[in-house]
Parts: structure tokens; C-alpha cells; sequence
């Protein structure tokens, strides 16, 4: 994650449009926040056809198609975006951050299957706030007074999972803002002073760190069966904290005991 944090600060790009990128990319990639190609190893036939129901009409057709991800890949994606070879569908489906589907896209971000991670963020920075996906940009939903995380998932895909994306897209804007705000502002500046370690060192980012495992971690363990999705957001968001400060973009200040 420190790599999209990086390119957002050499971009210049807002706070909303960086926390609805990190949240589309934490969401299409399972929580890694790291390139993944389309996992289409599917275990039973009823979940295929919900996923395809136009492709699949009953619960029999999709039968075939259980465990056999190349198989299901040219049925679903052959013959479209841009796939015309008898493997395309297999070679072109999805990859990246936000997933990028299709040969034609894969042409027109000029970029091959397996991107490495400096690949897959300029594909993802590019089509969201350029539009490149499907036409719609990060500036039409957000900014100059709107913000619209639900109708921001028409950048990517449409409205699928559109509300799940927008209640991620709060936890890490929340995280940046409060990394931002950082520097008290209950303590007058002659009082606050940076620790006199460096961050990597400092005993304040340890209990923080400390405090996120030890209870919010725990707590999504046990949580159910949303309880690794919940850890792994919180872990990412903790690691955007963390890196906010480490990067020296924030400071961690405290009052001295000279007070």
C-alpha cells in the first residue's frame, strides 16, 4: 500500500479520490492491496450462475464449468472486450488493482497480463481519475462540494457491491484525515514537541500499533464470518496511518513532563 500512498503524493491527488482508490483496490483485491489475477475456481454450480446468471441459465449449465477456472473464463469472457482467440477469455480476464478485463483494455492502457505493482498503479490512478475504465472519473463524484462513494463505483463496475466499496471508502478517508490532524490541537505549541526518537523508533506509534492488534485485530477475529475482512481493512488502514507519520507527512506530538 505504501507504493499508491507514494504515487497519490507525487500526483497530488485529493484526499476523497485517494481513499475511494484504496478502498476499490482493497475490495477487488480480497484485502492484499497487491496485484491479483481473477480467481475463477468456483466450488459449486449455483455460485456460478448467480455470479453469470445471463450465462447461465440454470444451475445445470453451469455444472461444467465447477473447478475448471480456464474452461469458465472463455465461456464468460470470450467473444467480448475484445477477446477473439479460443484463449483469450482465459489470458485477458481480470488483473491488476481494479481488475482489468478484456484484451481491448489491456491494449488501451498499453500494459500485458501479470502487471507488476508500479503497472497496476498507474493502470488504476490513470482509469479512475482519467475516466479510463468505463468513462466516468473520480471528479464527477467527488469534490467542489459532492461526494458520492456509492454512484463513484459506476468508475470501475457499474453498481456491484457499490455500498461495500462506499463504507470502505469512509474508513480510510477517516484514517487520512486523522493522520493529517495529528498535531494536537489541545496543546499550545511551546508544550507539543516531536518525540525525540525516530518515528520508526517511537513508543507512541508502538502502542498505537499495539492497541489495533490487541483489540480491534482480536475483535474481528472473532467477529463472524465478515471477521477477516474486517482485520484486513484494519490492518490496512493502520499501515496508511503508520506510513503517513514514518514518511514524516505527520508528526506524532506529546506534551512534555516538564509541564
Amino acid at each position: 500500500m505504501e507504493a499508491i500512498l507514494a504515487e497519490a503524493s507525487k500526483r497530488g491527488t485529493p484526499d476523497q479520490h485517494l481513499a475511494y482508490m484504496l478502498a476499490t483496490a482493497f475490495h477487488e483485491t480480497g484485502g492484499k492491496m497487491q496485484p491479483v489475477r481473477e480467481n475463477l475456481t468456483y466450488s459449486s454450480a449455483a455460485q456460478i450462475r448467480k455470479t453469470w446468471p445471463s450465462r447461465f441459465p440454470t444451475v445445470a449449465s453451469a455444472q461444467p464449468y465447477v473447478r475448471t477456472p480456464q474452461k469458465l473464463a472463455n465461456k464468460v469472457y470470450g467473444g467480448r472486450l475484445g477477446n477473439v482467440g479460443p484463449d483469450d477469455g482465459w489470458i485477458y480476464r481480470g488483473d491488476g488493482l481494479p481488475q482489468l478485463t478484456g484484451k481491448t483494455n489491456f491494449d488501451k492502457f498499453g500494459v500485458k497480463p501479470g502487471m507488476d505493482l508500479k503497472t497496476a498503479i498507474r493502470v488504476m490512478f490513470d482509469g479512475m481519475a482519467k475516466g479510463m475504465f468505463t468513462g466516468a472519473k473520480l471528479e464527477r463524484y467527488f469534490g467542489d462540494g459532492k461526494e458520492d462513494p456509492v454512484g463513484a463505483r459506476a468508475i470501475v463496475n457499474g453498481t456491484d457491491k457499490a455500498a461495500l466499496i462506499a463504507g470502505y471508502y469512509k474508513n480510510f478517508l477517516d484514517s487520512i484525515v486523522a493522520a493529517r490532524d495529528v498535531k494536537t490541537k489541545d496543546v499550545v505549541a511551546e508544550a507539543a514537541k516531536p518525540d525525540d526518537v525516530p518515528a520508526g523508533e517511537s513508543k507512541s506509534l508502538m502502542a498505537i500499533g499495539s492497541g489495533l492488534i490487541t483489540s480491534g485485530g482480536l475483535a474481528a477475529f472473532t467477529g463472524g464470518p465478515w471477521g477477516f475482512a474486517a482485520l484486513a481493512l484494519l490492518l490496512a488502514v493502520g499501515v496508511l496511518g503508520l506510513w503517513l507519520v514514518m514518511s514524516g507527512r505527520v508528526e506524532i506530538k506529546r506534551i512534555k513532563d516538564a509541564l
